[in-house]
């Protein structure tokens, strides 16, 4: 070949925070010694749904999925000794990034920091939590708002800055198609696009700058050639739309910029030795063409479905793209794959129907009007269905899982309770005392403004009462967030302020207008299930059997939940599903006004230890201990035995894969429960 230079790899990040800020502190810099070049801070839900840790949702998930920031002190220990002005950071942050992002600059105005040269990326996008993820506050409204005034704040201020990373990876874990997780997407670009423009805060002549900031986070499926084909498609639609829509000339303006962490929804509990491959070559499908290679990857472990993956685990996954970039020649050639009529016809298949799904979306009045309708959410339950249909029928292979189900013992996994990372339960409890600590010492301590003269900034209740009139007016809310945050607000005060003046919203859940996804005819195990389902009813003396599902706390992965509400009521039950975001309290009290007779219990955050006795118990109080409650998630053997000591009926995780088998099991306790005989009809 002829000699070229070799091209600069792309950032290498791990997702990574728990426990505390101190914690997570210690894991990035030692991330960054062994050669990660950018860091991915994962918060935890009281984090990203604007709850202190000592709100009663809070219970249980402080520190479990990512580190809790609760105040401008706790981001200060976040990032000790980590210089921000040379610094990287991608934010996973939505509903409140404007206030992680407004910490983030304070804490690096106080290292010194020349804030025009920070670099970074805050998600910010809330489209996609309405539809997959669950951790939206506020209305649509409202959320666009914030996100328009972040993104006129950043370029005015912070230019380096990507104010949103647009993300379509929670999309495909949630059941989207190539089509529609581009789709979905661009459709995003476009309402936040439109909104700044229309807002005035950034001149015309200007708004360039503003597309040149808009970033992508996208899913790399183990499909790898039609991944590789839907991220040129992506790309090609993204400089169509910048360039037709908005007039932006300066082709380097309209880069397509993405970054992506590679699928976790396709890792697997059963032989999770097999996600390493996975995981590769998921990996290639954003590597391999240089016209479409991600700017950073991030690489999940392949112990993930199992729970908490630890620092070796990660420092694996870092490996893996170390091996790619110094030792492959991959960075040595032009595209590879230019000139191929296979990719090119693949690639042009994809534009189209996007662009027409994009239409579509547009005559509904576009992104936020479509998921007000619920028509986005029911489109992505949908497939969803379809896809778990295809894996249960054996039709989509998953080695492990549906095939090549044998296997030798896993050296790996041979002690499973600590093949992963567990969050010490005491953690809360300190995290809970020290934010007590803030709230006293804050009225009086010079360390609450920043630093900075106590008598220069307005105090908490003025700093949180010009917040509130600066979000019942028109003003950039940037500016009164900052003074928030020197004046030392907490992240539950600034939340709730927001919350009196723009309210909550309750997404679509999609249930209700799924369609059949699996077939019912005779013979088949859905019919099956169907007769025990009529039969216990009849038995029971109801007219239907009732089961309520339930997602406590504040985990919002709520795909599981769906797929098990939407089975069951193609079985025949009659269904009470309430979304995200309940407490137990909430929870009993709805299981005995609707008169059910199973309470299933989805959890995939890792407060299963917490919530679920809480459930428990509150059905005892009430004179209903008799009801069987069965829980599902991500949970270890070891909390399983714990749940199952503790009342629980039935535990299913990953592994249990077949929804139409698991909704026979439930049958099977309801009717055991009940003193029932067993019906000799298979599940």
């Amino acid at each position: 070949m002829t000699e070229r230079q070799k091209d600069r790899p792309w950032l290498m990040r791990t997702y990574a925070g728990h426990s505390t800020a101190e914690a997570s502190n210690e894991l990035y810099r030692r991330n960054l010694a062994k050669g990660q070049t950018g860091l991915s801070v994962a918060f935890d839900l009281p984090t990203q749904t604007g709850y202190d840790p000592d709100h009663i949702l809070a219970r249980g998930e402080v520190g479990r999925v990512g580190v809790p920031v609760s105040h401008l002190g706790d981001m200060r220990r976040l990032f000790q000794d980590i210089p921000l002005e040379q610094m990287n950071t991608s934010m996973t942050i939505n509903a409140t990034a404007m206030w992680l992002l407004a910490l983030y600059q304070v804490v690096a105005e106080e290292q010194g920091a020349d804030i025009t040269k920070l670099q970074g990326t805050t998600q910010n996008d809330i489209v996609k939590e309405y539809l997959s993820r669950g951790t939206h506050v506020f209305p649509p409204g409202p959320s666009l708002r914030l996100t328009t005034d972040m993104i006129a704040y950043t370029v005015n201020h912070i230019p380096k800055w990507n104010p949103i990373n647009i993300c379509s990876y929670h999309l495909q874990e949630a059941g989207a198609t190539p089509v529609q997780e581009i789709s979905y997407a661009m459709s995003t670009a476009i309402a936040v696009l439109d909104s700044v423009r229309d807002s005035g805060q950034v001149p015309p002549e200007r708004f360039g700058e503003v597309v040149a900031r808009i970033s992508f986070f996208v899913n790399a499926g183990v499909r790898f050639i039609e991944e590789m084909c839907k991220m040129r498609a992506f790309g090609r639609i993204w400089d169509k739309v910048t360039r037709e829509r908005y007039g932006i000339e300066d082709a380097k303006q309209r880069r397509f910029r993405y970054g992506v962490q590679v699928n976790s929804l396709g890792l697997t509990e059963a032989q999770p030795e097999n996600n390493v491959q996975r995981i590769v070559l998921e990996m290639l499908a954003v590597t391999l063409s240089k016209d479409a290679r991600a700017r950073a990857v991030q690489l999940p472990a392949w112990n993930e479905a199992l729970g908490l993956p630890r620092p070796w685990d990660q420092q694996w996954s870092l490996r893996i793209q170390q091996v790619l970039a110094h030792e492959s020649d991959l960075l040595e050639y032009e595209d590879i794959f230019e000139g191929s009529h296979v990719i090119e016809a693949k690639v042009s298949a994809l534009e189209e129907q996007c662009l027409a799904e994009i239409d579509r979306i547009q005559e509904m009045g576009g992104a936020m009007a479509a998921v007000e309708s619920g028509y986005l959410k029911s489109q992505l339950v949908s497939s969803h269905a379809e896809r778990r249909a295809r894996i249960e029928a054996g039709d989509e292979k998953v080695i492990g899982v549906n095939i090549f189900e044998g296997t030798e013992p896993n050296p790996l996994t041979a002690d499973l309770d600590t093949a992963i990372m567990t969050v010490d339960g005491a953690v809360e409890a300190e995290v809970v005392a020290a934010l007590t600590r803030w709230r006293a010492e804050r009225q009086e301590a010079s360390d609450r403004q920043g630093l900075g003269d106590p008598f220069v900034f307005p105090t908490v209740q003025q700093s949180l009462e010009r917040l509130k009139v600066a979000a019942a007016g028109e003003e950039n809310l940037m500016e009164a967030t900052l003074e928030c945050a020197r004046a030392g607000v907490t992240t539950g005060e600034w939340a709730w302020a927001l919350r009196e003046v723009f309210g909550e919203f309750r997404a679509p859940t999609g249930v209700s207008s799924a369609p059949l996804a699996v077939t019912a005819e005779a013979g088949t195990p859905l019919a099956e299930v169907r007769e025990k389902v009529a039969r216990t009813a009849k038995d029971l003396g109801a007219g239907r059997l009732r089961l309520l599902v339930g997602k406590p706390g504040l985990d919002g992965h709520s795909n599981g939940a769906e797929q098990i509400a939407v089975r069951a009521r193609d079985a025949g039950f009659e269904v009470v599903y309430q979304g995200i975001r309940l407490t137990p309290e909430q929870i009993v009290s709805a299981a005995l006004a609707e008169d059910v007779h199973c309470v299933g219990l989805s959890i995939l955050s890792g407060s299963h230890c917490e919530l679920v006795p809480d459930v428990l118990d509150r059905l005892r109080t009430a004179g209903a201990g008799d009801l069987p409650v069965i829980v599902g998630g991500i949970i270890p053997n070891a909390d399983a035995e714990q749940l199952r000591a503790a009342g629980v009926a039935a535990v299913f995780t990953p592994k249990d894969f077949g929804i139409t088998e698991i909704i026979g099991r439930i049958v099977d306790e309801i009717r055991k429960a009940n003193k029932l005989d067993p019906l000799e009809v298979p599940a």
